[in-house]
């Protein structure tokens, strides 16, 4: 038990508390809402935020396994995600070349 105490949590206990207060708010139920049709759900970064304390307090091996399972959860539910543009693998051929500021636009 002595050896975990020394680990810091992945992130500092305050950035939990931060998230799920944000997750709380007016503009972020009204946005999530109008995005996803839903209310946000925000129980998991308080609980994240309960574990990360005692943690702190007690370096427990469950706390710490806890709250890893949470951090990865995370972070695989936004693999889920797929981005709006295609990435770039090379910059365009005529990247060099002044813009045509007066010209007409392309759409």
């Amino acid at each position: 038990n002595g050896d975990t105490q020394c680990e810091p949590p992945p992130r500092v206990c305050e950035d939990y508390w931060s998230e799920f207060r944000h997750c709380k708010s007016i503009r972020n139920r009204f946005h999530h809402y109008y995005a996803h049709g839903t209310s946000p759900s925000c129980q998991q970064w308080k609980q994240d935020y309960e574990t990360c304390r005692e943690w702190e307090k007690h370096g427990s091996r469950e706390t710490k396994e806890a709250l890893q399972r949470s951090e990865r959860s995370r972070v695989a539910e936004q693999r889920n995600f797929t981005p709006v543009w295609e990435l770039r693998r090379e910059p365009p051929r005529d990247w060099h070349m002044p813009l045509n500021q007066g010209g007409p636009q392309d759409s």
